[in-house]
């Protein structure tokens, strides 16, 4: 960008600084190429996280250190080329947290929960380590990693390039050398990059490799209809993940299932597939302690009733409670279980309540064809069908893409007054 009545001794010296200083970013920098969300392809010096203008600087040392880290295994003894705290990511003093005693009798948002799990299970376990975009120096899309990169370093609370087909691949190999890595996808409609990782490596190299490999991943984040977040972040991609074998889902749905179930998630030698709705991040409720951890296998009767029974799971929960209040005034006693596992179903708990009502509907967000209520409700046909009075009714949301504006999006998924309406439907078919 030279100007053309410059002197051509100062066009030298410019040219002459710029070289200087790309020769100096390079050696400092690194080696190799990294993508940059702001600049394309950038010689070796950060990597830009999608929605963050933060760095993460990538020198060869570190690189080695990542790399240590990564393909570190806890029986292997390496203490003879590195000591213990290296092997980990050992952290600088003065970035280590104060140590704080959290007050569990306060309520707690829903993020704030589940980082509580996150944090407790990290400084429980060594090997737990959390990988994504931003979930470093930026705390996570949603703040579920706020400030742990300064208690744990960046190594173990890793922020990742926009590559989750990368990053998730990278889960699952240091998972297979004794790691427990937690897979934070910015929103679960990303992770369709990923699907090949989840579904070929994640489900099936326990099986494949006859038993000598675990993989206990746990791939987590943000799902499910928001608001006017539109139709490619509104993505319910349930069902797609329960067709994988060896896979497990788990669908929480408020603040204490969240943490408890995520420590019982981290902790599993399984790989977990973990929904978190996007919507109820804000919720507030009080939540257990770090000895607290829930079953992952197990539905949670929400409300005990004698009618009939509503199956429900993540956000319809609520969707499901608004119903009851106007099923409640007008008589009726309804029963309602929150799914919790999704793969596999806690048919035990489901085959219980049906016993005693004979009666089941299924509310959920996910979508009318293929979805997590045609699967369930295929199941409670072939194994329940002569305890039933009533087919099993299915209120599943609409079979087109999500729209933008806010009419149309709330008249794609399931509302109270549909619960409502379809109660008293089977109830008055099975009075005659």
């Amino acid at each position: 960008n030279c100007k053309p009545n410059m002197r051509l001794k100062d066009k030298l010296l410019l040219v002459l600084g710029c070289i200087i200083g790309a020769a100096v970013l390079f050696f400092h920098g690194g080696h190799g190429y990294m993508l940059s969300s702001s600049a394309g392809m950038t010689r070796g010096v950060s990597v830009h996280s999608r929605g963050s203008n933060l760095k993460t600087p990538f020198s060869h040392a570190y690189h080695q250190k990542m790399m240590m880290m990564m393909t570190h295994h806890p029986n292997r003894d390496c203490s003879h080329s590195h000591s213990h705290s290296q092997r980990v990511g050992a952290v600088a003093p003065e970035l280590l947290a104060p140590p704080t005693k959290p007050d569990f009798s306060e309520p707690r948002f829903m993020w704030q929960a589940l980082r509580e799990a996150v944090d407790e299970e990290m400084e429980r376990d060594p090997n737990v380590m959390i990988m994504g975009e931003d979930v470093g120096h930026y705390g996570g899309s949603y703040k579920v990693t706020t400030d742990l990169y300064k208690k744990y370093g960046e190594l173990r609370v890793l922020d990742t390039p926009i590559c989750e087909n990368g990053f998730t691949g990278m889960a699952i190999g240091a998972a297979m050398t004794g790691l427990r890595p937690i897979v934070e996808g910015m929103n679960m409609g990303f992770l369709l990059l990923a699907f090949n990782q989840i579904s070929n490596n994640c489900g099936m190299l326990h099986y494949t490799s006859g038993g000598q490999y675990k993989v206990p991943v746990v791939i987590r984040g943000p799902g499910g209809v928001g608001r006017q977040l539109g139709a490619e972040h509104s993505q319910r991609l349930e069902s797609y993940f329960q067709a994988i074998p060896g896979v497990q889902l788990v669908a929480v749905s408020t603040p204490r299932n969240a943490k408890a179930l995520l420590k019982a998630a981290i902790r599993s030698d399984n790989p977990i597939v973990f929904f978190e709705h996007v919507l109820l991040y804000n919720l507030k409720d009080e939540v257990g302690g770090p000895d607290e951890v829930q079953s992952l296998e197990h539905a949670e009767m929400v409300k005990e009733g004698k009618d009939i029974t509503i199956l429900t799971y993540g956000r319809m929960r609520y969707t499901v409670m608004e119903a009851v209040k106007t099923l409640q005034a007008k008589g009726y006693d309804p029963e309602v279980v929150d799914l919790i596992s999704l793969k596999p179903f806690d048919l035990h708990t489901i085959k219980k309540s049906i016993e005693k009502t004979h009666k089941a509907i299924i509310v959920e967000e996910c979508m009318l064809t293929g979805g997590i209520g045609a699967s369930l409700s295929s199941e409670i046909h072939e194994r329940f069908f002569d305890t039933l009075d009533h087919n099993v009714v299915r209120l599943s949301s609409q079979d087109v893409p999500t729209a933008f504006a806010l009419e149309l999006e709330a008249a794609t998924i399931v509302q109270p007054e549909q619960v409502v309406a379809a109660v008293e439907k089977v109830m008055t078919a099975t009075s005659t």
